[in-house]
């Protein structure tokens, strides 16, 4: 018996997918435009193959920076126009500036006009497809959940929340218990006989497995699993699926012996990785550093005036293996904004003052932990360190919370780049996610993705 499931494309297909698209559409555009007007600034030919990779190379990391190979932007054209539009500007001005690697300046200026136009409107013909036919509902990856009753709406949530081409067609419910009120009108309850044909008739991609065999799969559903994964349809664990769609770790459903679910990446013992992760952590402080010299008059002023008070203030924060040390930062509120005891930072928070605002929205507030990068006590990369008071209340809500002490703490990271600004338990639980996320997958392509991710972040000023 063999199941055909519906056409869809995964998460890492659709990434690798716009991407390669792109490259095939601007090259495309470039060499229409080369064909049909007076435009020789650009050519590809043996003799000039290292215009198109050098073009391709910023493309790919401005891109990333001006997020259009999010999954989520990708969906949304009008998101998509704004952010061409900024990521072409900024590839089309590096390349104009790097000569010794591009063509050189041409002498009739309205050829930079075509080759901006070129590559805006060979993307946006791409994207428009990508749209309308990839991102439409036809493609979407139709899901089957099995799980018990308490959990079904929190997955159905998790999962189409993180992957707007995921889609939770239905679930069967393993426990006797009434499921609360769906999320979702279109999420229908299916029984447990007949899996098969609900499989066949509903389109089904994927089946889900969100209960454990003690608890909900019992020997009637196990056995139609078996004969559906026998016949080669996928079947997963929600777990993994957690994982790989959100990013994230689901600390919340593994038990204590999390060491099965936390096989800790390899380079957090990797002394080449370590020496070069090290090697970057002082050369961006320098850098960091000296940017802050050249801000500093600037900031003085600025704070005398507007932010009365203290330039910087200090903190204990906790650090690798659950050694304390002071983080060095702008002040952003008032003086004595704690007078009352440690609280949690909110959005909107009274107690920041106008100046600091912007500090924060821009991270220069952050600038000066540079300090605490030269001297090691924090990474370019990592969990953002918490406070002690913070640490001991978390530790002893939330499972496994010490656990992002085993690297050290950071300027950036993978929480501050995906996630929200932790501003009580349940962002703390998201941001733990995160970190468990990185803790688990860090290496040199991460890292370089959470600076890009970060280079976005301060560009859209969305820091808090």
């Amino acid at each position: 018996m063999a199941i055909l499931s519906d056409i869809h494309f995964e998460i890492s297909e659709r990434k690798v997918l716009l991407r390669i698209m792109d490259m095939v559409f601007v090259f495309g555009a470039l060499q229409l435009v080369g064909n049909f007007f007076d435009f020789d600034y650009f050519i590809i030919n043996d003799a000039h193959w290292v215009w198109p990779l050098v073009l391709a190379g910023y493309l790919t990391i401005f891109g990333t920076i001006f997020e259009i190979y999010d999954l989520k932007a990708a969906s949304r054209f009008q998101t998509i126009l704004k952010n061409t539009i900024l990521t072409v500007s900024v590839t089309v001005l590096f390349y104009l500036l790097t000569p010794f690697y591009t063509p050189v300046l041409p002498e009739n200026r309205l050829q930079i006009i075509y080759f901006f136009l070129a590559m805006t409107v060979g993307i946006l013909i791409w994207r428009w497809l990508y749209i309308s036919l990839i991102s439409s509902p036809r493609f979407f990856k139709r899901v089957l959940v099995v799980g018990d009753s308490f959990d079904i709406v929190k997955i159905i949530s998790n999962l189409e929340g993180a992957d707007p081409n995921y889609r939770v067609a239905g679930y069967i419910n393993t426990s006797n218990t009434v499921v609360p009120e769906m999320l979702n009108v279109d999420v229908e309850q299916y029984p447990i006989e007949n899996l098969v044909s609900t499989v066949m008739d509903n389109g089904i991609s994927e089946i889900v497995v969100a209960s454990d065999y003690t608890s909900g799969v019992k020997v009637e559903l196990y056995n139609q699993l078996i004969n559906l994964l026998e016949s080669g349809f996928p079947i997963r664990e929600y777990m993994q699926v957690y994982e790989e769609i959100t990013q994230r770790i689901p600390v919340q459903h593994v038990d204590k012996d999390f060491y099965r679910y936390f096989p800790f990446s390899r380079s957090n013992q990797n002394k080449f990785y370590k020496f070069f992760h090290r090697l970057f952590d002082i050369f961006a402080s320098l850098v960091g550093i000296a940017f802050f010299l050249v801000l500093s008059p600037f900031i003085i002023v600025i704070n005398l005036v507007a932010n009365r008070g203290p330039l910087f203030y200090t903190q204990q924060r906790i650090g690798k293996n659950g050694r304390a040390f002071k983080i060095i930062k702008l002040r952003t509120m008032v003086t004595d904004a704690e007078k009352a005891g440690a609280v949690w930072a909110q959005k909107n928070d009274a107690r920041i003052t106008k100046f600091g605002k912007f500090l924060r929205k821009s991270r220069i507030d952050e600038v000066p932990q540079f300090f605490n990068v030269f001297f090691g006590e924090m990474s370019v990369i990592g969990p953002r360190p918490e406070r002690p008071v913070f640490v001991r209340e978390l530790s002893r809500q939330i499972p496994f919370y010490e656990t992002r002490h085993v690297v050290k703490p950071g300027l950036t990271g993978w929480a501050q780049v995906m996630g929200s600004y932790a501003s009580s338990e349940e962002h703390a639980l998201e941001k733990l996610q995160y970190d468990l996320y990185y803790i688990k997958h860090r290496n040199l392509f991460m890292d370089l993705s959470i600076v890009l991710k970060t280079i976005s972040t301060v560009v859209y000023y969305r820091g808090q």
